[in-house]
């Protein structure tokens, strides 16, 4: 069995990180999305829609890598609702 770096969330959908490679992975998107917004925001001499398009194309990018990797290294995502056994 393989070490899961997400775990499921216990309430919604999604995954928080549970290993210190998880924590690596977040911290990288927040770096690479931060520098691309800072890279972006100091290009001179281009239209804003431009750049807004840019920034919105990046992120999305960026977003679609980190839940891919979430996917493939931690818990199978599904819509939870808390811990059903505890009482």
């Amino acid at each position: 069995m393989k070490k899961l770096w997400f775990k499921a969330r216990s309430y919604g959908w999604g995954w928080y990180p549970s290993a210190w490679q998880g924590w690596l992975v977040l911290f990288v998107f927040l770096v690479l999305d931060v520098g691309n917004a800072y890279r972006l925001d100091s290009m001179k001499g281009v239209s804003q829609e431009k750049i807004a398009i840019e920034l919105i194309l990046e992120t999305l990018l960026l977003v679609g890598v980190l839940v891919l990797i979430c996917y493939r290294m931690g818990e199978k995502p599904s819509w939870r609702w808390g811990n059903k056994n505890k009482k």
